[in-house]
């Protein structure tokens, strides 16, 4: 009885180091893959935001944006630049450069159209809904390898009541603008 106690308490320790070489053999891959990861960052373009950017491109110079349409609401201009600045340079390891000339890319952006029109109206043909609507050229540049990598229109819209005036004139059109930074952001980034 005795014999079969002590080969019983044998099996019990030969499970319990089974289990921790099998925990220390996990670790020791997990430690591998993680460090597949740390040591070799560069190996390719994407980053956790789930940007992709070029290796030779680690500046971005983002020019106040231009104002071509009429009667734009004030300020868009340094809105629509702050908004592309705090994607491609916080989001991204790009770093801002204000040089143009020393950039490795550029990212340019005109408003172009900026319309008010209602869409709803009351029975006494009042505006009770009006919509802000945006339309901005990009143009993203790659100047180390001297190409255009983004060159397109983006359009926007929000909506706001007409009782709210100006402030909600100016909310809808912030709202405009953020989707086509949000929006510039990704096909630049996902279009490499």
């Amino acid at each position: 009885m005795r014999g079969a106690m002590v080969e019983k308490g044998k099996g019990k320790r030969e499970k319990g180091e089974r289990s921790l070489s099998g925990a220390l053999r996990l670790l020791v891959h997990l430690a591998l893959y993680t460090s597949a990861f740390t040591l070799y960052p560069s190996c390719g373009i994407y980053s956790f935001t789930g940007a992709s950017i070029p290796e030779h491109l680690r500046t971005v110079a983002v020019p106040l944006a231009e104002v071509r349409a009429q009667g734009a609401a004030v300020n868009l201009d340094r809105q629509l630049t702050d908004a592309l600045i705090e994607r491609f340079a916080d989001r991204t390891r790009l770093s801002l450069e204000p040089d143009e000339e020393a950039a490795d890319a550029v990212l340019r952006a005109t408003i172009q159209r900026y319309t008010i029109t209602p869409v709803a109206v009351t029975g006494d043909e009042i505006a009770s809904l009006n919509r802000v609507t945006l339309v901005v050229d990009i143009l993203y540049r790659d100047t180390v390898r001297d190409e255009d990598r983004l060159r397109r229109t983006f359009t926007a819209s929000a909506d706001y009541v007409p009782a709210e005036g100006a402030a909600g004139e100016a909310a809808a059109a912030t709202l405009a603008l953020e989707q086509i930074a949000g929006d510039v952001f990704t096909a630049a980034t996902s279009s490499w």
